[in-house]
């Protein structure tokens, strides 16, 4: 049971703002990739980098909204429920893949063998009997 207590779903004027305040930099990073590109000067690899300068600087400002805090707490959670999986083993796995791939080539034959027969019904023997 979560005990923490609920917060507001809803989003105030400030977090609007940094919000839009953030897609204003990313458009603004991917906008002069293209600006810039044009005279051809700049390299790709500098203009890249200004790109992902500019998505980070939108995600860092996207992180101090409420938004960007429920998103960080489910990482966190996400991460320490990570921290309970317990993993198969390698020889469970190769086990385990063993039998979906014979598993897998006997169904396989075995739809070949019904579509066999069946094309073998409806060619030559319910054809030829209308013919």
């Amino acid at each position: 049971m979560n005990t923490k207590a609920e917060q507001p779903k809803g989003t105030n004027a400030a977090d609007i703002g940094k919000l839009v305040l953030a897609g204003l930099v990313l458009a603004a990073g991917i906008f002069g990739y293209y600006w810039l590109g044009r005279s051809g000067n700049i390299p790709a690899s500098t203009r890249l980098l200004g790109v992902g300068a500019a998505v980070v600087i939108a995600l860092a400002i996207a992180a101090f909204t409420a938004l960007g805090r429920r998103a960080r707490n489910f990482i966190a959670e996400s991460q320490f429920e990570m921290r309970k999986v317990v993993w198969p083993t390698r020889d469970e796995t190769i086990k385990t893949t063993g039998v979906i791939i014979l598993v897998v080539i006997i169904l396989s034959l075995l739809l070949g063998l019904i579509d066999l027969i069946l094309k073998s019904v409806i060619l030559d023997w319910l054809l030829k009997l209308g013919g």
